[in-house]
């Protein structure tokens, strides 16, 4: 007999790792859509500006919805529309309907994105284990491949059309699959007491979560955005070895998310990480030499790789709201920082060097771990 809390544990990591590439095949390919349209840097900024803003608006509706039908009805229409849109987005006519389509996109990932989260946190209580790791993990994955497979599809001369329309129906067919096996979790008659107004929730606790969680993104957007940037501008590396060391830090978070389930329950592990997370990014940015800073990189990227799925984890068990508005909180502050940290990294490195922007981060992330965490 097969043990459904497996199936369901399986289930919610096929949406992570679903969501993962949709999102990361739209955004490896931004420089096609600029290209296409004929977008200015500030039009095209513009886009992602209208993503975000869309994204945290409807996070903050997913907690009272989610309370109502559930997360699987939520991400069930989420599984169907987001491969649609993400072929839309490549035979859009024109710019302006380019933005509509990633205003959309954006909302539509940021209710996936809460309720996918919600719904890993729930599967997470019933089943007594941690599997917040392992979810986050198969989006890091699926970034991975995206990115990968992008790359040689691009050299081969595949279009922008041909590509995401063929994604699309592939994505699409793998969530018609995986829908029929995702758990009915986060409605209010499963966690009875917990309030669910739109208010509820928000206590000292979540918020002492969410600033440390709006950190960790600020970090990560450092990385991410300014990482190659820094590499070949800073430190003279090549336009290959810079894209080498970006992977290197997905890669490595990748790696570091798969056995951090299994190194969950060890105390301490928090603090530990985010010291090895700021030891590998002071390497990166103070050591004069491309080829140690992409080591550095990936130091980083695996001490940070169980750093924001433990502060889901965390606020998940916090009483005062569902599960579903909990996360919804927590999904607030993470896009915060997703927003924020590139456009503030680069106001600051405009005004004293992008060098000096980077070191900057390093005490960011150790008061991280100074930051008192909450008693569960």
């Amino acid at each position: 007999m097969i043990d459904t809390r497996i199936d369901r544990r399986w289930a919610v990591t096929a949406v992570f790792f679903l969501n993962g590439l949709t999102l990361s095949t739209y955004i490896v390919r931004a420089p096609s859509f600029k290209a296409a349209h004929d977008m200015s840097d500030a039009l095209f900024g513009l886009s992602g500006l209208l993503f975000a803003l869309s994204a945290l608006a409807c996070m903050q509706a997913v907690g009272p919805l989610a309370a109502k039908i559930g997360t699987r009805t939520i991400l069930r229409l989420a599984l169907a529309v987001m491969p649609l849109l993400l072929a839309g987005l490549a035979v859009a006519p024109g710019p302006q309907w380019y933005l509509a389509g990633a205003a959309v996109l954006g909302g539509v990932h940021g209710a996936t994105d809460a309720a996918m989260n919600a719904s890993a946190v729930a599967v997470e209580r019933e089943a007594g284990r941690p599997i917040l790791n392992g979810c986050h993990a198969a989006w890091s994955i699926s970034a991975v491949i995206a990115s990968l497979s992008t790359a040689a599809l691009a050299h081969f001369g595949v279009s922008l059309a041909v590509h995401l329309c063929t994604a699309a129906a592939v994505l699409l067919f793998a969530g018609i699959v995986t829908a029929r096996w995702l758990p009915d979790n986060g409605r209010a008659e499963t966690e009875p007491d917990a309030p669910v107004s739109v208010r509820a929730g928000w206590s000292r606790p979540l918020i002492l979560l969410g600033l440390t969680a709006t950190a960790l993104m600020i970090c990560e957007g450092a990385a991410l955005g300014w990482g190659g940037i820094f590499l070949y501008e800073e430190r003279n590396a090549s336009l290959s070895l810079a894209a080498v060391g970006i992977t290197a830090y997905t890669g490595a978070q990748a790696l570091g998310r798969l056995a951090g389930d299994r190194l969950s329950g060890r105390p301490g592990l928090f603090r530990t990480a985010a010291l090895i997370a700021a030891a590998g990014f002071a390497v990166a940015v103070l050591i004069p030499h491309p080829g140690v800073a992409v080591a550095g990189f990936a130091v980083a990227g695996l001490g940070s790789s169980v750093l924001v799925p433990l502060t889901f984890s965390a606020v998940g068990r916090l009483p005062g709201a569902s599960t579903a508005a909990l996360v919804s909180r927590l999904t607030t502050f993470t896009y915060t920082g997703i927003l924020l940290g590139p456009a503030l990294i680069g106001w600051v490195a405009g005004r004293i060097g992008l060098a000096t922007t980077m070191i900057v981060v390093i005490p960011l992330l150790l008061l991280v771990v100074l930051v008192p965490r909450p008693k569960q």
